[in-house]
Formats: C-alpha cells, sequence, structure tokens
C-alpha cells in the first residue's frame, strides 16, 4: 500500500494532476481519493489498478501476494511437506531394509533400487514399507492385519508396551512383526494370530522399527 501511494503521489506530481482531476479520471470524489493517499481508507486491488491506467500505468498491476511468514527457528518441516499431503518411502524386505543401512551412501543407494510407496503419514525417521508375510497377526477378531498388507515402519518412534513393531534376534537373517506387550514387568512380542506363540522380548533382541500405518494393495 505505501509503495503504491509514493508511486501514485510520484506520478501525479510529474504530470502535474490534482486529486480532483485523478478523481474525475477514475469516477472518484477528490476526498475519495484524498482518503487513499493519505491512507484513512484502503482502495481494494480493483480500484488501485483503475488508477495506475488513469495515470498512464497500465503496464503496472497490483497482485494479491500470499507469502509464507518466516518459520520459527525450531521448525525444519521443508516446505514442500507443509503443502504436499503425500509422502514417498521406499519399499524393502525382511532381510535388510532400506530405513535400517548403517550409512548415509548404503541408504541412497538402497534407495536407488526400491520401488516407493505413497502415504499421508510424515515420518519422524527413515521409514519404509515392508509387505506381510504369514498369517501371525491376522486375528479372528479387533485389529488383524492380513498376509499381503503393507506396513509403514517407521525406526524414529518409540517401541513402548502396546505398539506393534518390527523386532529381529542377532542369529535370525529375517525380522518379525508382532505387538510389543508387557506382564509383571517383563515384555513380550506377541502375535495378534492366537494360534502363533508369543516369545520373550531379551535385550539381545533389537527393535528396528514401530509400525505405524498399514494398508492393502488392489
Amino acid at each position: 500500500m505505501d509503495k503504491w501511494i509514493e508511486l501514485v503521489k510520484a506520478k501525479m506530481s510529474e504530470l502535474k494532476i490534482t486529486q480532483t482531476e485523478l478523481g474525475e479520471r477514475v469516477g472518484m470524489s477528490q476526498g475519495g481519493i484524498g482518503h487513499w493517499l493519505n491512507k484513512r481508507r484502503e482502495p481494494g486491488i480493483t480500484e488501485m489498478n483503475r488508477v495506475l491506467q488513469a495515470l498512464g500505468l497500465e503496464f503496472l498491476e497490483v497482485a494479491m501476494v500470499i507469502r509464507e511468514p518466516q518459520p520459527p527457528e525450531d521448525d525444519e518441516m521443508p516446505l514442500a511437506h507443509k503443502y504436499n499431503p503425500y509422502f514417498r518411502y521406499p519399499v524393502g524386505d525382511w532381510g535388510v531394509s532400506p530405513g535400517v543401512c548403517e550409512s548415509e551412501p548404503a541408504y541412497a543407494r538402497a534407495q536407488e533400487k526400491q520401488r516407493f510407496e505413497l502415504t499421508d503419514y510424515h515420518a519422524v525417521g527413515k521409514a519404509f514399507w515392508l509387505t506381510v508375510a504369514g498369517d501371525s497377526m491376522t486375528a479372528p477378531s479387533g485389529p488383524s492385519i492380513a498376509e499381503g498388507m503393507l506396513i509403514l515402519v517407521d525406526p524414529a518412534v518409540e517401541a513402548v508396551p502396546g505398539k506393534l513393531v518390527i523386532a529381529q534376534w542377532p542369529e535370525c537373517e529375517e525380522a518379525i512383526f508382532r505387538k510389543l506387550d508387557e506382564e509383571g514387568g517383563q515384555r513380550y512380542l506377541v502375535p495378534l494370530n492366537p494360534t502363533w506363540p508369543k516369545a520373550l522380548f531379551t535385550d539381545e533382541c533389537r527393535i528396528i522399527g514401530v509400525v505405524v500405518q498399514a494398508t492393502v494393495r488392489f
């Protein structure tokens, strides 16, 4: 607004046009023009452009600009993430998953070879998808995750009792998908399918990540 007023006043001075004459050109009273130029009232975008045209400045245009305010210093979310509701994560396997590679270059190489799936979940860590194998998490009632479903694993989410997790023992080549439960101060890895046995969660067992989403592909 200030720049518009400055420009209009400068052009009026150059052309030696009074507020009355400018008002006649745009169909306004001298008082209305004066209110605008003295910031007692604010014209709309259409009126501002009409004034510019009346002053021979039709090559200029006032437009509304929507601009993101300066984010707080602790806001590290990329701008694209704020306005893009979907994120893509690589699909891994039950042996070596892309989200748990030891180094950044290894993670990048794994991503290059992987297919990706989209989700609206904004991961905390380097999330990845897995395809459920077997029926250990297929329950007869309540929450149930069947074979073939895709599950999204976030390694940075805290694994607390009640969460569905991906866990692996050192001697096992493949990880397993279970619910982390606690009974009498001891934690267990429990399948949702009651026909499968639960396992004692020991210090040797490593939690690779927490399952934060499950979906079905058709």
